[in-house]
């Protein structure tokens, strides 16, 4: 029955080629497929062919996970850089901003401005009984840390409530651990700007209660920032009723340039205007090369994967090569015998693809159970500087990943393919 079932094959294999076939007709799948599979001879051609897809598999995924956290860094460094402190930055030319209060009224009314927030901002010293550490100081006032998202909905102990009343302070969460506080306890800080004296400026000293403390997820700023009541602030800093910046939050972080002409005639005076990327242009420019660099060097996983498809299918045409012989003597093309041995390559790449890209969508959506389960305790997010490891897949670079591979794996299988057309029947029996 099977040799039967054979023979019926052949001879609708033979009135195909004898009819006509247009290209990849139905029998160049089957014959390709069949070529995949182990037979006896063949099964080394299908071990090649296994660690083909595998290669290709692990390469595409390797890609979609590495890109994927890296833009997860930018967006979550992005959203945390720029959430505390501002999208633009207006600071005094000619004169101090004594006139803060009508100026940053007037920069909230610009169309796009969500908000304009006057701080004072100075380093000090602070300590506690367990220990010291220095600080960023910023003076704020209580209604304008709504407008600090990052800080006013991350609050992990405490509360806000009485903050302008000057008695208290808001402190970051790795700053409480290494000072030992909690809320409710007393900080001490110190600035070498204090009052003058017939000796020169003597250092200022003061206590304060921990109102609350706060956790954005970075831990620059959870080590380094303290809040302070704006005008308890000024008094600190001797700022005599000024600020020393008015930090602007826009709807559209990305087109901050277009702010810049508004922002400056709504101002009706001189004012020095800088935004988030020039101040962070080193670090995000750094950030962008590495990522370029990671795609061009993990490619090459792909590539070489995509070299086995080479020397998979030189060894399925030295196999197949009685097989070739046959089916020329049978009438088929060169032409044929080339799109067979293309859609065994293609295959061999399209499942390596499809696989890899699922294998990299779905370790990217667990990621952080997968950091959880598999690495506890390895992500020091006082190297790193954020509390866990971020992924967020872009649907462009994914794509971009997959034309790539699939772009690769078909031309891998050219060579071996032009070589199989071009095997002479009379030849090719011999070599068989």
């Amino acid at each position: 029955m099977a040799a039967s079932a054979a023979l019926d094959r052949v001879k609708t294999f033979a009135t195909s080629l004898r009819a006509g076939t247009p290209p990849f007709a139905p029998f160049e799948w089957i014959l390709a497929g069949r070529y995949l599979r182990a037979r006896r001879r063949g099964g080394g051609v299908s071990v090649v062919a296994f660690f083909s897809v595998l290669g290709i598999t692990l390469g595409v995924a390797t890609l979609i996970i590495v890109l994927s956290v890296m833009n997860g860094f930018r967006a979550e460094l992005l959203s945390k850089i720029v959430g505390i402190n501002g999208h633009l930055f207006a600071t005094p030319i000619d004169r101090p901003f004594n006139d803060w209060t009508d100026l940053s009224e007037r920069l909230s009314k610009v169309a796009g401005v969500r908000a304009a927030v006057p701080l004072v901002e100075g380093q000090a010293f602070a300590s506690s009984q367990y220990g010291g550490s220095g600080v960023i100081i910023r003076g704020v006032r209580a209604a304008d840390l709504d407008a600090l998202a990052a800080v006013s909905s991350s609050i992990r102990g405490g509360t806000l409530e009485g903050f302008d009343d000057g008695t208290g302070v808001l402190i970051g969460r790795r700053l409480a651990d290494t000072l030992g506080l909690q809320a409710g306890d007393t900080i001490t800080l110190v600035t070498p700007k204090g009052s003058s004296t017939p000796f020169g400026t003597a250092p200022r000293t003061k206590s304060y209660t921990v109102k609350a403390v706060f956790e954005v997820g970075m831990t620059e700023f959870d080590q380094t920032f303290v809040f302070m009541p704006l005008a308890e602030a000024q008094a600190f800093f001797n700022k005599d009723g000024d600020v020393s910046m008015i930090e602007i939050y826009v709807d559209d972080p990305d087109h901050v340039g277009d702010m810049r002409e508004p922002l400056e005639m709504a101002a009706e005076r001189p004012i020095l205007l800088t935004d988030w990327r020039q101040r962070n242009r080193t670090f995000f420019g750094a950030l962008e090369v590495e990522r370029n660099v990671m795609f061009l060097i993990l490619s090459l996983i792909v590539v070489v994967a995509t070299l086995n498809i080479v020397s998979g299918l030189i060894l399925l045409v030295r196999d197949k090569s009685s097989d070739i012989a046959i089916l020329r003597t049978m009438g088929a093309t060169p032409g044929t015998i080339m799109r067979v041995f293309l859609i065994n390559g293609a295959l061999i790449g399209i499942v390596g693809t499809l696989g890899g890209l699922t294998l990299g969508v779905l370790i990217t959506l667990n990621i952080k159970p997968i950091q959880h389960v598999l690495f506890p305790g390895a992500w020091d997010p006082t190297v790193r500087f954020l509390a866990e490891i971020p992924a967020q897949m872009n649907p462009k670079e994914i794509t971009a990943v997959v034309i790539t591979s699939l772009l690769l794996s078909l031309a891998a299988t050219l060579y071996p393919s032009w070589r199989a057309a071009r095997l002479d029947p009379v030849q090719a029996l011999r070599y068989g």
